[in-house]
Protein backbone atom coordinates (compact mmCIF):
# COMPACT_ATOMS: atom_id res chain seq x y z
CA UNK A 1 0.00 0.00 0.00
CA UNK A 2 1.20 3.30 -0.82
CA UNK A 3 2.37 5.30 2.13
CA UNK A 4 -0.32 7.91 3.12
CA UNK A 5 2.31 10.81 3.69
CA UNK A 6 3.65 10.47 0.49
CA UNK A 7 -0.03 9.80 -1.23
CA UNK A 8 -1.28 12.85 0.13
CA UNK A 9 1.74 14.89 -0.84
CA UNK A 10 1.70 13.19 -4.12
CA UNK A 11 -2.29 14.53 -4.21
CA UNK A 12 -2.02 18.11 -3.25
CA UNK A 13 0.74 18.89 -5.42
CA UNK A 14 -1.77 17.35 -8.57
CA UNK A 15 -4.08 19.66 -7.71
CA UNK A 16 -1.77 22.59 -7.18
CA UNK A 17 -0.64 21.96 -10.74
CA UNK A 18 -3.90 21.82 -12.33
CA UNK A 19 -4.50 25.43 -10.61
CA UNK A 20 -6.21 24.14 -7.51
CA UNK A 21 -6.00 26.38 -4.40
CA UNK A 22 -4.57 24.38 -1.94
CA UNK A 23 -3.54 24.77 1.59
CA UNK A 24 -0.60 22.07 2.32
CA UNK A 25 -0.81 20.88 5.82
CA UNK A 26 -0.69 16.73 5.01
CA UNK A 27 2.94 16.36 4.54
CA UNK A 28 5.90 16.56 6.35
CA UNK A 29 8.48 18.55 4.86
CA UNK A 30 10.96 20.01 6.31
CA UNK A 31 9.69 23.12 4.14
CA UNK A 32 13.42 25.21 3.74
CA UNK A 33 16.28 26.67 1.65
CA UNK A 34 19.64 24.93 1.78
CA UNK A 35 22.19 27.11 2.17
CA UNK A 36 24.91 27.76 -0.35
CA UNK A 37 27.51 26.22 1.71
CA UNK A 38 25.90 23.15 1.75
CA UNK A 39 25.47 23.02 -1.84
CA UNK A 40 28.68 23.97 -2.57
CA UNK A 41 30.25 20.67 -0.83
CA UNK A 42 27.61 18.41 -2.52
CA UNK A 43 28.89 20.36 -6.12
CA UNK A 44 32.34 19.85 -5.44
CA UNK A 45 31.56 16.08 -4.44
CA UNK A 46 29.75 15.43 -7.69
CA UNK A 47 32.46 13.72 -9.48
CA UNK A 48 33.02 11.35 -6.35
CA UNK A 49 30.78 8.04 -8.40
CA UNK A 50 32.67 5.40 -6.58
CA UNK A 51 30.91 2.90 -4.21
CA UNK A 52 31.78 3.77 -0.85
CA UNK A 53 31.79 1.16 2.41
CA UNK A 54 28.38 -0.28 3.34
CA UNK A 55 28.75 1.32 6.46
CA UNK A 56 29.94 4.85 5.20
CA UNK A 57 33.06 5.93 5.49
CA UNK A 58 35.45 6.60 8.02
CA UNK A 59 35.36 10.37 7.25
CA UNK A 60 31.44 10.60 7.30
CA UNK A 61 31.32 8.05 10.57
CA UNK A 62 34.25 10.26 12.56
CA UNK A 63 31.67 12.86 11.96
CA UNK A 64 28.62 11.25 13.33
CA UNK A 65 30.75 10.15 16.34
CA UNK A 66 31.52 13.70 16.97
CA UNK A 67 28.42 14.56 16.88
CA UNK A 68 26.41 12.35 19.16
CA UNK A 69 29.06 12.87 21.28
CA UNK A 70 28.77 16.76 21.60
CA UNK A 71 25.15 16.31 22.38
CA UNK A 72 26.22 14.31 25.51
CA UNK A 73 26.16 10.57 23.74
CA UNK A 74 29.64 9.38 23.78
CA UNK A 75 30.21 7.71 20.41
CA UNK A 76 32.87 5.71 18.04
CA UNK A 77 32.93 5.55 14.36
CA UNK A 78 32.47 2.08 15.10
CA UNK A 79 29.17 2.78 16.09
CA UNK A 80 27.91 4.68 12.90
CA UNK A 81 25.94 3.19 9.68
CA UNK A 82 24.94 5.19 6.98
CA UNK A 83 21.76 4.97 4.93
CA UNK A 84 19.88 6.79 2.07
CA UNK A 85 17.23 7.76 4.85
CA UNK A 86 16.39 7.00 8.20
CA UNK A 87 13.24 4.71 6.74
CA UNK A 88 15.75 2.23 5.46
CA UNK A 89 17.33 1.54 8.43
CA UNK A 90 14.10 1.33 10.57
CA UNK A 91 13.16 -1.14 8.17
CA UNK A 92 16.33 -3.13 8.73
CA UNK A 93 15.98 -2.56 12.32
CA UNK A 94 12.65 -4.27 11.99
CA UNK A 95 14.05 -6.80 10.16
CA UNK A 96 17.06 -7.80 11.84
CA UNK A 97 15.91 -7.64 15.38
CA UNK A 98 13.85 -10.27 17.06
CA UNK A 99 10.20 -10.27 17.71
CA UNK A 100 7.07 -8.30 17.21
CA UNK A 101 6.82 -4.65 17.74
CA UNK A 102 5.45 -2.49 20.26
CA UNK A 103 4.09 1.01 19.04
CA UNK A 104 2.94 4.50 20.70
CA UNK A 105 -0.59 5.40 19.27
CA UNK A 106 -0.98 7.19 17.67
CA UNK A 107 2.78 6.77 15.63
CA UNK A 108 4.33 7.24 12.40
CA UNK A 109 2.55 5.73 9.33
CA UNK A 110 5.51 3.69 8.40
CA UNK A 111 6.34 1.88 11.51
CA UNK A 112 3.33 -0.16 11.29
CA UNK A 113 3.45 -0.86 7.59
CA UNK A 114 7.35 -1.67 7.58
CA UNK A 115 6.64 -4.19 10.30
CA UNK A 116 4.11 -5.92 8.00
CA UNK A 117 6.28 -6.13 5.22
CA UNK A 118 8.94 -8.17 7.54
CA UNK A 119 6.16 -10.39 8.62
CA UNK A 120 6.00 -8.59 12.38
CA UNK A 121 2.40 -7.89 14.62
CA UNK A 122 2.65 -4.56 15.69
CA UNK A 123 1.19 -4.23 19.30
CA UNK A 124 -0.68 -0.36 19.95
CA UNK A 125 -0.51 1.09 23.03
CA UNK A 126 -2.02 4.36 23.71
CA UNK A 127 -0.29 7.50 24.48
CA UNK A 128 0.07 9.66 27.28
CA UNK A 129 -2.03 13.05 27.61
CA UNK A 130 0.34 14.93 28.10
CA UNK A 131 2.96 14.00 24.79
CA UNK A 132 3.12 11.67 22.07
CA UNK A 133 5.87 8.98 20.79
CA UNK A 134 6.26 6.62 23.52
CA UNK A 135 3.78 4.56 25.13
CA UNK A 136 1.37 5.87 28.34
CA UNK A 137 3.56 4.16 30.79
CA UNK A 138 0.46 2.83 32.73
CA UNK A 139 -0.95 1.03 30.33
CA UNK A 140 2.29 -0.62 28.68
CA UNK A 141 3.03 -3.72 30.55
CA UNK A 142 -0.43 -4.68 30.50
CA UNK A 143 -0.67 -4.35 26.93
CA UNK A 144 2.43 -6.91 26.70
CA UNK A 145 0.81 -9.12 28.75
CA UNK A 146 -2.52 -9.27 26.73
CA UNK A 147 -0.62 -9.57 23.65
CA UNK A 148 1.68 -12.81 24.78
CA UNK A 149 -1.74 -14.31 25.61
CA UNK A 150 -2.59 -13.75 22.37
CA UNK A 151 0.51 -15.26 20.67
CA UNK A 152 2.49 -12.17 20.06
CA UNK A 153 6.32 -12.27 21.23
CA UNK A 154 7.14 -8.41 21.45
CA UNK A 155 10.28 -7.65 21.18
CA UNK A 156 10.98 -4.03 20.16
CA UNK A 157 9.49 -0.96 21.51
CA UNK A 158 10.15 2.04 18.85
CA UNK A 159 9.90 5.30 20.98
CA UNK A 160 9.85 8.42 18.61
CA UNK A 161 11.18 11.26 20.84
CA UNK A 162 10.42 14.09 19.69
CA UNK A 163 7.15 12.96 18.19
CA UNK A 164 5.22 12.51 15.27
CA UNK A 165 2.61 12.96 14.87
CA UNK A 166 1.51 15.19 17.83
CA UNK A 167 4.60 17.70 17.39
CA UNK A 168 5.12 16.93 21.29
CA UNK A 169 7.90 15.79 23.67
CA UNK A 170 7.41 13.10 25.79
CA UNK A 171 8.30 13.86 29.35
CA UNK A 172 11.76 12.37 30.70
CA UNK A 173 9.78 10.81 33.52
CA UNK A 174 7.69 8.72 31.04
CA UNK A 175 10.86 7.72 28.82
CA UNK A 176 12.11 6.62 32.05
CA UNK A 177 9.39 4.53 33.04
CA UNK A 178 9.04 2.55 29.47
CA UNK A 179 12.25 2.06 29.39
CA UNK A 180 12.15 0.07 32.58
CA UNK A 181 9.52 -2.39 31.01
CA UNK A 182 11.74 -2.83 28.15
CA UNK A 183 14.22 -3.84 30.40
CA UNK A 184 12.50 -6.18 32.16
CA UNK A 185 10.62 -7.83 29.09
CA UNK A 186 14.00 -8.23 27.19
CA UNK A 187 12.69 -5.65 24.62
CA UNK A 188 15.08 -3.73 22.33
CA UNK A 189 14.36 0.02 22.04
CA UNK A 190 14.55 2.01 18.43
CA UNK A 191 14.83 5.60 19.42
CA UNK A 192 13.88 7.30 16.54
CA UNK A 193 15.30 11.22 16.86
CA UNK A 194 15.12 12.64 13.73
CA UNK A 195 13.44 15.68 15.48
CA UNK A 196 15.83 15.77 18.36
CA UNK A 197 17.64 19.13 16.61
CA UNK A 198 14.09 20.69 16.63
CA UNK A 199 12.58 20.99 20.30
CA UNK A 200 11.37 24.67 20.20
CA UNK A 201 12.21 25.23 24.05
CA UNK A 202 15.05 23.00 25.48
CA UNK A 203 16.15 19.22 24.77
CA UNK A 204 14.42 16.35 24.34
CA UNK A 205 15.01 13.00 27.23
CA UNK A 206 16.62 9.75 24.89
CA UNK A 207 16.22 6.12 25.79
CA UNK A 208 19.69 6.17 25.47
CA UNK A 209 20.22 7.60 29.07
CA UNK A 210 18.10 4.72 30.46
CA UNK A 211 18.75 2.11 28.81
CA UNK A 212 22.10 2.37 27.14
CA UNK A 213 23.07 -1.18 26.27
CA UNK A 214 19.88 -2.05 23.85
CA UNK A 215 19.00 1.27 22.59
CA UNK A 216 19.50 2.10 19.08
CA UNK A 217 19.38 5.81 17.60
CA UNK A 218 18.22 6.59 14.44
CA UNK A 219 17.98 10.01 12.93
CA UNK A 220 19.19 11.86 9.89
CA UNK A 221 19.67 15.25 8.03
CA UNK A 222 15.76 15.57 6.21
CA UNK A 223 14.04 17.18 9.21
CA UNK A 224 17.33 19.74 11.08
CA UNK A 225 18.60 20.63 7.70
CA UNK A 226 15.55 19.74 5.25
CA UNK A 227 17.42 17.72 3.21
CA UNK A 228 14.94 14.90 2.48
CA UNK A 229 15.25 14.99 -1.24
CA UNK A 230 19.30 14.12 -0.22
CA UNK A 231 18.06 10.94 1.47
CA UNK A 232 20.93 11.00 4.72
CA UNK A 233 19.91 8.83 7.41
CA UNK A 234 22.63 7.71 10.02
CA UNK A 235 22.46 4.91 12.98
CA UNK A 236 24.03 4.86 16.29
CA UNK A 237 24.19 1.04 17.85
CA UNK A 238 25.56 0.90 21.40
CA UNK A 239 28.84 -0.04 22.50
CA UNK A 240 29.18 -3.87 23.38
CA UNK A 241 28.70 -7.07 22.03
CA UNK A 242 24.85 -6.76 21.56
CA UNK A 243 25.28 -3.45 19.19
CA UNK A 244 28.27 -5.42 17.48
CA UNK A 245 26.07 -8.18 16.66
CA UNK A 246 23.22 -5.61 15.36
CA UNK A 247 25.51 -3.46 13.29
CA UNK A 248 26.69 -6.74 12.10
CA UNK A 249 23.46 -7.52 10.70
CA UNK A 250 22.16 -3.88 9.71
CA UNK A 251 25.18 -3.95 7.58
CA UNK A 252 24.34 -7.24 5.74
CA UNK A 253 20.60 -5.83 5.03
CA UNK A 254 22.51 -2.81 3.81
CA UNK A 255 24.65 -4.97 1.79
CA UNK A 256 21.95 -6.13 0.16
CA UNK A 257 19.54 -3.60 -0.07
CA UNK A 258 21.12 -0.24 -1.06
CA UNK A 259 24.86 -1.34 -0.53
CA UNK A 260 25.59 2.36 0.71
CA UNK A 261 24.48 6.19 0.91
CA UNK A 262 25.69 7.92 -2.16
CA UNK A 263 29.05 9.05 -1.68
CA UNK A 264 28.24 12.36 -2.90
CA UNK A 265 25.93 12.76 0.39
CA UNK A 266 28.42 11.04 2.82
CA UNK A 267 30.88 14.00 1.48
CA UNK A 268 27.64 16.56 2.71
CA UNK A 269 26.91 14.43 6.14
CA UNK A 270 30.74 14.35 6.95
CA UNK A 271 30.73 18.69 6.17
CA UNK A 272 27.08 19.10 8.14
CA UNK A 273 28.09 16.63 10.87
CA UNK A 274 30.87 18.51 11.67
CA UNK A 275 28.65 21.27 12.82
CA UNK A 276 29.93 24.24 11.25
CA UNK A 277 28.73 27.90 12.86
CA UNK A 278 26.61 28.45 9.97
CA UNK A 279 24.70 24.93 9.98
CA UNK A 280 24.33 25.53 13.95
CA UNK A 281 22.43 29.27 13.03
CA UNK A 282 20.55 27.94 10.29
CA UNK A 283 19.09 25.34 12.39
CA UNK A 284 18.43 27.55 15.28
CA UNK A 285 16.75 29.72 12.98
CA UNK A 286 14.58 26.68 11.61
CA UNK A 287 13.57 25.99 15.52
CA UNK A 288 12.07 29.58 15.61
CA UNK A 289 10.54 29.64 12.61
CA UNK A 290 8.89 25.98 13.49
CA UNK A 291 7.80 27.32 16.35
CA UNK A 292 6.13 30.62 15.38
CA UNK A 293 4.59 29.16 12.63
CA UNK A 294 2.90 26.03 14.52
CA UNK A 295 2.29 27.72 17.38
CA UNK A 296 0.06 30.19 15.08
CA UNK A 297 -2.07 26.60 13.61
CA UNK A 298 -2.71 25.53 16.85
CA UNK A 299 -4.20 29.27 17.51
CA UNK A 300 -6.35 28.11 14.99
CA UNK A 301 -7.55 25.20 15.68
CA UNK A 302 -8.14 25.82 19.38
CA UNK A 303 -10.29 28.32 18.23
CA UNK A 304 -11.95 26.54 16.05
CA UNK A 305 -12.99 24.65 18.94
CA UNK A 306 -10.82 21.79 18.24
CA UNK A 307 -8.27 20.21 21.47
CA UNK A 308 -4.65 19.94 20.51
CA UNK A 309 -1.37 19.44 22.24
CA UNK A 310 0.57 22.72 22.37
CA UNK A 311 3.61 21.75 19.63
CA UNK A 312 6.75 21.78 21.51
CA UNK A 313 8.60 20.54 18.87
CA UNK A 314 9.36 20.05 14.71
CA UNK A 315 6.38 21.43 12.54
CA UNK A 316 3.16 18.92 13.56
CA UNK A 317 -0.25 18.86 15.17
CA UNK A 318 -3.11 16.49 16.27
CA UNK A 319 -6.06 18.45 16.97
CA UNK A 320 -9.38 16.62 18.19
CA UNK A 321 -12.43 18.09 16.82
CA UNK A 322 -14.32 16.02 19.27
CA UNK A 323 -15.79 18.71 21.24
CA UNK A 324 -17.66 19.86 17.66
CA UNK A 325 -18.67 16.42 17.15
CA UNK A 326 -22.10 17.15 16.96
CA UNK A 327 -21.79 19.86 14.74
CA UNK A 328 -19.83 17.81 12.44
CA UNK A 329 -21.75 14.63 12.59
CA UNK A 330 -24.58 16.90 11.19
CA UNK A 331 -22.59 17.37 7.87
CA UNK A 332 -21.86 13.64 7.64
CA UNK A 333 -18.42 14.00 9.54
CA UNK A 334 -18.26 10.97 11.54
CA UNK A 335 -14.72 10.20 11.98
CA UNK A 336 -11.20 11.51 10.96
CA UNK A 337 -11.40 9.98 7.20
CA UNK A 338 -14.20 12.25 6.76
CA UNK A 339 -12.87 14.89 8.60
CA UNK A 340 -9.80 15.28 6.10
CA UNK A 341 -12.31 14.87 2.73
CA UNK A 342 -14.24 17.14 3.78
CA UNK A 343 -11.51 19.40 4.50
CA UNK A 344 -9.99 18.60 1.29
CA UNK A 345 -13.13 18.54 -0.72
CA UNK A 346 -14.90 22.02 0.61
CA UNK A 347 -12.02 24.35 1.51
CA UNK A 348 -8.65 22.85 -0.24
CA UNK A 349 -7.33 22.34 3.36
CA UNK A 350 -4.84 19.09 3.16
CA UNK A 351 -4.77 17.09 6.44
CA UNK A 352 -3.89 13.52 7.31
CA UNK A 353 -6.95 11.45 8.73
CA UNK A 354 -5.81 10.12 12.58
CA UNK A 355 -5.95 6.28 11.20
CA UNK A 356 -3.52 6.35 9.12
CA UNK A 357 -1.33 6.96 12.29
CA UNK A 358 -3.19 4.09 13.64
CA UNK A 359 -6.04 6.13 15.58
CA UNK A 360 -9.01 4.37 15.54
CA UNK A 361 -11.59 5.36 12.70
CA UNK A 362 -14.69 7.34 14.79
CA UNK A 363 -11.41 9.46 16.21
CA UNK A 364 -11.90 13.05 14.88
CA UNK A 365 -8.57 13.70 14.80
CA UNK A 366 -5.82 14.59 12.29
CA UNK A 367 -2.40 14.71 11.51
CA UNK A 368 -1.62 18.52 10.64
CA UNK A 369 2.27 19.68 8.93
CA UNK A 370 2.53 23.51 9.20
CA UNK A 371 6.24 23.33 7.58
CA UNK A 372 5.15 24.08 3.70
CA UNK A 373 3.58 27.14 4.70
CA UNK A 374 6.63 29.12 4.38
CA UNK A 375 6.62 30.08 0.99
CA UNK A 376 6.50 28.34 -2.68
CA UNK A 377 9.63 30.30 -3.82
CA UNK A 378 13.15 29.87 -2.40
CA UNK A 379 13.19 33.73 -1.97
CA UNK A 380 10.07 33.51 0.36
CA UNK A 381 11.14 30.61 2.13
CA UNK A 382 14.61 32.43 2.64
CA UNK A 383 12.59 35.06 3.68
CA UNK A 384 10.41 33.56 6.19
CA UNK A 385 13.36 31.85 8.11
CA UNK A 386 15.40 35.28 8.14
CA UNK A 387 12.09 37.03 9.28
CA UNK A 388 11.69 38.45 13.42
CA UNK A 389 7.77 37.38 12.69
CA UNK A 390 7.42 35.17 10.33
CA UNK A 391 3.38 35.15 10.81
CA UNK A 392 3.15 38.14 9.21
CA UNK A 393 4.37 37.45 5.77
CA UNK A 394 1.65 38.28 3.71
CA UNK A 395 1.78 34.57 2.15
CA UNK A 396 1.92 33.32 5.50
CA UNK A 397 -0.82 35.52 6.74
CA UNK A 398 -2.87 34.49 3.79
CA UNK A 399 -2.29 30.87 4.71
CA UNK A 400 -3.40 31.35 8.36
CA UNK A 401 -6.91 32.92 6.76
CA UNK A 402 -7.31 30.34 4.49
CA UNK A 403 -7.19 28.10 7.44
CA UNK A 404 -9.62 30.12 9.49
CA UNK A 405 -12.13 30.49 7.35
CA UNK A 406 -12.24 26.61 6.46
CA UNK A 407 -12.03 25.48 10.07
CA UNK A 408 -14.89 28.39 10.60
CA UNK A 409 -17.28 26.81 8.13
CA UNK A 410 -16.59 23.62 8.74
CA UNK A 411 -17.51 23.66 12.54
CA UNK A 412 -19.66 26.73 12.85
CA UNK A 413 -17.36 28.97 14.35
CA UNK A 414 -16.65 31.26 11.56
Amino acid sequence: MHSATLAINEKLQARRAAGQKVLHLGFGEAGLPVPDSIAAVLSGAVGRNDYGPVVGSLEARDAAAGWFSRRGLPTSPEQVLFAPGSKPLLFALLASLPGDVVLPCPSWVSYAAQASLVGKRTIDVPIPGEAGGVPDPALLEQALRAARETGARPGILVLTVPDNPTGTVARRSHVQQVCAVAERWGLAVIADEIYRELVHDGQAPSATEFLPENTVVTTGLSKSMALGGWRIGLARVPDGQWGRKLLADLTGVASEIWSSLATPMQAVATHVLQDPPYVLAHVERSRQLHAAVAQAVHAEFVAAGAVCRRPEAGFYLYPDFEPVRQVLEARGITGGASLAAALLDRHGVGVLAGEAFGDTETALRARVATSLLYGQSEAERWEALNSTDPVSLPWIAASLGHLREALGDLTGQG
